[in-house]
């Protein structure tokens, strides 16, 4: 989210330049307050605001990656590796904006080993079975967290797209009918994510397993993507596939399994060759893909109540960032 505020307030001549020494010379045209860059605090707590205000909210936990060198990468070495670095301006309001959150009383969650997506999963593994849980973000990766007791708003580029979805699915809830929304977010239950994704959940890593993410730079299975969820559907993960594969003694059997995967399933080019080649990397990928839900977290549910939001504190620290309209 943070991120995304930081380039939706990005000046022009930054935003659409390619040479980084070129934008580095426009910096100081970024909305910035006593010397701290601001855009992305200010457009993040905006948003905040917005959505506790409309949505209702009682407990709220911000969870931030801290560092990219967490347990996946000591795994598989070039884990998100193609990532750039953070632009220095953006660096400094992540420090920030956890500073200032942490002074007002939200709770606030990092950690030196794990990602922002293992502790939002902890923390729905631990509550959402005494509260109605909703995760927002714009990260793919949380639809594996879906379930009959954490709704995932996640969030698309345009409202329209996400109005169209919604429209789309509108029939899978309740009434039928419309039902509020942080801006851009499309509600996806465990019903939605089959639909729109075409595998459930709790397949999700296995859908990564095979077809691997190029945003993390997980390998996945080479050559084959649109198997990936047929196969999914059929055998239901990994494991099963392979064992499918397994099962056949030789080419003759292989070339049968082939055939049935075409002629039952709509797999046109044969993916068993890919699958055999690169079953080392489809669970590894598997495993990098798949979010912890068992970190132990700094913060109790007591602690993540917006009741214990310090108004004064909230002032004090407006007044520093210079957010005199809010």
């Amino acid at each position: 989210m943070l991120v995304t505020s930081y380039y939706g307030l990005l000046p022009k001549q930054i935003l659409f330049e390619k040479d980084e020494e070129e934008k580095k010379k426009h910096y100081d045209k970024i909305m910035q307050y006593n010397g701290f860059y601001t855009n992305a605090m200010y457009a993040m707590t905006k948003t905040l605001k917005k959505i506790i205000k409309e949505q209702h909210i009682t407990h709220m936990i911000i969870c931030f990656d801290k560092t990219r060198d967490t347990f996946r990468r000591k795994k598989y070495a070039d884990y998100k590796a193609q990532r750039s670095a953070t632009p220095e301006p953006l660096k400094d309001q992540f420090i920030h904006m956890e500073e200032m959150l942490q002074e007002i009383g939200y709770a606030v969650e990092m950690s030196d080993d794990y990602e922002a997506d293992d502790l939002a999963g902890s923390a729905a593994a631990l509550y959402s079975k005494e509260m109605p849980t909703y995760i927002i973000t714009k990260d793919h990766d949380y639809l594996q967290l879906v379930d009959p007791f954490t709704t995932l708003w996640l969030l698309q580029t345009q409202q329209d797209k996400a109005d169209e979805i919604n429209q789309k699915y509108s029939s899978l809830f309740s009434d039928g009918k419309g039902f509020s929304l942080p801006d851009k977010a499309v509600s996806v239950t465990p019903s939605v994510c089959v639909s729109e994704y075409g595998v459930y959940p709790e397949q999700i890593p296995d859908l990564k397993g095979i077809t691997g993410d190029s945003s993390d730079n997980i390998p996945g299975v080479k050559g084959v993507q649109s198997a990936a969820a047929p196969l999914l559907r059929e055998y239901g993960t990994i494991e099963r596939i392979y064992q499918a594969i397994d099962s056949c003694q030789d080419e003759k059997a292989r070339k049968k399994l082939s055939a049935f995967w075409k002629e039952k399933l709509g797999v046109k080019r044969s993916p068993i060759k890919a699958l055999i080649e690169y079953r080392e990397s489809a669970f590894m990928s598997k495993d990098l893909a798949t979010i912890k839900r068992d970190v132990a977290l700094s913060q109790t549910l007591d602690q993540m109540s917006l009741d214990l939001l310090d108004e004064k504190k909230r002032r004090e620290q407006y007044a520093r960032f210079g957010f005199k309209s809010l």
